[in-house]
Order: C-alpha cells, then sequence, then structure tokens
C-alpha cells in the first residue's frame, strides 16, 4: 500500500525535481480544513495508482522557502511534476472523480 511521504525544502530538489515519473506535491498546513479533507482522498490515489504516480506532502509551515518558489498563495494547492517539472497546478479541495479527471491524462 503507497502512502504519501513527506517534502521538504531541503530534500524537495531530490525528492521531486530530481525524480523521474509523475509526483503529485500537496502543499498544505495542519491548521487548513480543506487540506485536512482532500487529505484520505490523496492517500487514497496514492494507493491505487502505486508504481505510476508518487504523491508528497510538504507543509508550508515549516517549509515556506518551496511554496514561495512555486508562488503558493492559498492552500491546498498540489502541483503536478513529471520528471521533475511542474505540468500542472490545481488549488482547493476536490472529490477525487475531479482530482483524477486532471491527473488521468498524465498517467502512462
Amino acid at each position: 500500500m503507497a502512502k504519501p511521504f513527506e517534502v521538504k525544502d531541503d530534500t524537495f530538489a531530490k525528492d521531486v525535481e530530481g525524480s523521474k515519473g509523475l509526483v503529485l506535491v500537496d502543499f498544505w498546513a495542519t491548521w487548513c480544513g480543506p487540506c485536512r479533507m482532500i487529505a484520505p482522498v490523496l492517500e487514497q490515489v496514492a494507493d491505487e495508482n502505486d508504481g505510476k504516480l508518487r504523491i508528497g506532502k510538504l507543509d508550508v509551515d515549516h517549509n515556506g522557502q518551496t511554496a514561495m518558489k512555486f508562488g503558493v498563495q492559498s492552500i491546498p494547492t498540489m502541483i503536478l511534476f513529471k520528471d521533475g517539472k511542474a505540468i500542472e497546478r490545481l488549488v482547493g479541495y476536490m472529490p477525487k472523480e475531479r482530482l483524477m479527471a486532471r491527473i488521468k491524462p498524465h498517467l502512462n
């Protein structure tokens, strides 16, 4: 069972920008209600797409440098990276079906 992994300012380059394939990074915070609502959706997506998609979680309160680098102004913001390059940005809570509709075209 695949689980989302933690991403930090000092691991972002290696874990996301230096990786092959698809990585969806969830920019979130513990106090954010919509972030807590989408967390179980992301866990399901990670499990169902194991081997095709990795999901990273970056706490913006503790990793502001990376959030600023990507212009994250509201959370949750999810950025989809393919081979280390940002290719899609999703902002706000969305049900699994809507989230997958945006991700599916990029899955191999």
